[in-house]
Parts: structure tokens; sequence; C-alpha cells
């Protein structure tokens, strides 16, 4: 099982805007690289990209979730 952790303190946000679906929804894969979220600090959002690839994305943090950086933002098997 790895981890994502939140790469900063923010508002963590699982989509690019309301109407648009989610960066990766639960039980997705991730690859190196893919974007699962954004960070808000400050009115500047920073996307959040996963360094480790896995099976099953499961979310820790709920949409609109204000985070503090090393948070668990989801877990992967």
């Amino acid at each position: 099982m790895a981890q994502i952790l939140s790469p900063l303190p923010g508002t963590f946000y699982r989509s690019s805007s309301p109407d648009k679906p989610p960066f990766k929804a639960d039980g997705d894969g991730v690859a190196v690289g893919d974007v699962i979220g954004l960070i808000e600090v400050m009115k500047s959002f920073h996307e959040v990209r996963s360094d480790v690839a896995g099976t099953n994305i499961h979310f820790a943090a709920d949409n609109e979730e204000p985070v503090m950086a090393g948070a668990v933002l989801a877990d992967l098997d």
C-alpha cells in the first residue's frame, strides 16, 4: 500500500471546477505523474501529482477539505 501526501497546506479539491468530473474516482488506477487533485493556497492552485503508481485509489481527504502539508490525501493498493 502507498500513500499520496499533500505537498502544501491549503484546501484540497478533487476536480478543476465544480462542474467538472474529479481527476480520479475511488477505485481508479493511478500512474506516476497523474494529477489526483488540486491544493488551493491563497487563490493559487497547485496540482497534486502522484509520485507512485498503484491501483484502487481511495481518497482519505474529502473534496474542499482543509489539509496540512504531509496529510494523507489518498491511499493506493
